[in-house]
């Protein structure tokens, strides 16, 4: 096979970040639409990547913060985002650059991007993973919430049923923000259905 000197995977995850980029741009300009929030892994370790010691020296490798309802002072440039979150009730600033961003998810729509080439969604950042399990455990949830509604409680005649709510977990701790965990369980993987776009078909076969 003739050597790949386009090098498709780098231009496809440019434009994936790319796509991330856009997608928090919007959130800047409009706010977040409907039921949409966002799961975000990133390394602590990459280049350019502004955070306090002390959630540097709590997540010496990697960090997945969500930005849903309470986050703040959320700027988006060409090569960065920058977003106010809360940690264990104290107020944090994070700059992290697109490139350092390792993982993606919309869990209202079972979305995910990654960003580690040669890598399955069963390999996402171990944070991301957690996140996503999370969410199918409540979704599981609200299942069972409907199955077991009282009668009272479906439709009458022909009447559409009252939405039950959407719950995604998004903290285990008190922070009243997205919480990043420091430890996440190893064996945790996305649910089937997420959309997972991976980078592994890009690859320069050898």
């Amino acid at each position: 096979m003739a050597e790949d000197l386009i090098r498709y995977d780098i231009v496809i995850q440019d434009a994936l970040r790319g796509a991330v980029r856009k997608i928090l741009a919007e959130a800047v300009r409009a706010g977040l639409p409907g039921e949409h929030h966002f799961y975000i892994a990133f390394d602590t370790t990459a280049p350019g990547v502004r955070i306090s010691p002390r959630l540097r020296e709590r997540y010496p490798k990697e960090m997945t913060i969500v930005l849903q309802h309470q986050f703040w002072d959320l700027t988006v440039t060409e090569h960065l985002f920058e977003v106010g979150l809360s940690f264990g009730g104290i107020p944090e600033k994070l700059s992290i650059p697109f490139s350092a961003i390792k993982g993606f998810f919309d869990p209202s729509v079972q979305f995910a991007l990654e960003f580690e080439p040669g890598k399955t969604a069963e390999e996402l950042p171990a944070e991301l993973r957690e996140a996503i399990a999370e969410n199918a455990a409540a979704e599981t949830a609200v299942e069972t919430i409907k199955s077991v509604a009282r009668p009272q409680d479906t439709a009458k005649d022909g009447d559409a049923a009252r939405p039950v709510p959407a719950i995604a977990k998004t903290e285990k701790s008190k922070a009243p923000a997205p919480v990043a965990k420091e430890e996440a369980a190893e064996e945790k993987t996305a649910p089937s259905g997420a959309d997972v776009v991976s980078l592994d078909a890009f690859r320069k076969k050898t």
